[in-house]
């Protein structure tokens, strides 16, 4: 493992690129960006969601994630609903053309991840996961305390695409 913070953050940067590019290539067959297929991605659930945590998760800025939302509601495969526990809020669901756009998707983009795995690379995979969920739980953490950054700098540097 890297041992300078600038090493390790090299090796991160280079594989969530790579990564992306991958994804976004069989993506782009289907017309959808990846910020679209990670908003597509935590709607497939059907339990709905609100726009905080959709832009979390597609790592955009509010008023970017409100134009994609905008444009999949014009492709019909999002809708939105007020919230019923919070009608100051709206959780944004998927169409049934969404959920079915989601499961070709999902299905494409794991038939192309399959051709970079064998037997041996998917306990890696697993591992890796877990490691990299550390991390970033232990990164959060730090910035949830006393940490030298705050917790808005680095929402700030994760969605800085």
């Amino acid at each position: 493992m890297a041992t300078r913070p600038q090493e390790l953050l090299h090796l991160l940067t280079r594989a969530e690129r790579l990564s992306v590019r991958r994804v976004q290539a069989v993506l782009d067959r289907f017309d959808c960006s990846v910020e679209a297929w990670r908003v597509l991605d935590l709607l497939s659930d059907g339990r709905g969601h609100h726009m905080t945590a959709l832009a979390d998760h597609a790592f955009l800025p509010a008023p970017s994630l409100t134009k994609l939302i905008d444009g999949l509601v014009d492709e019909n495969l999002v809708f939105r609903r007020v919230d019923p526990a919070d009608r100051r809020r709206v959780l944004a669901h998927l169409t049934p053309r969404g959920a079915h756009r989601w499961q070709l998707l999902a299905r494409e983009v794991r038939a192309d991840w399959a051709e970079l795995e064998d037997a041996e690379r998917e306990d890696d995979g697993a591992r890796l996961a877990v490691l990299l969920e550390r991390l970033a739980a232990t990164m959060e953490e730090d910035q949830d305390g006393e940490g030298s950054t705050t917790g808005r700098g680095a929402r700030a540097v994760g969605r800085g695409r």
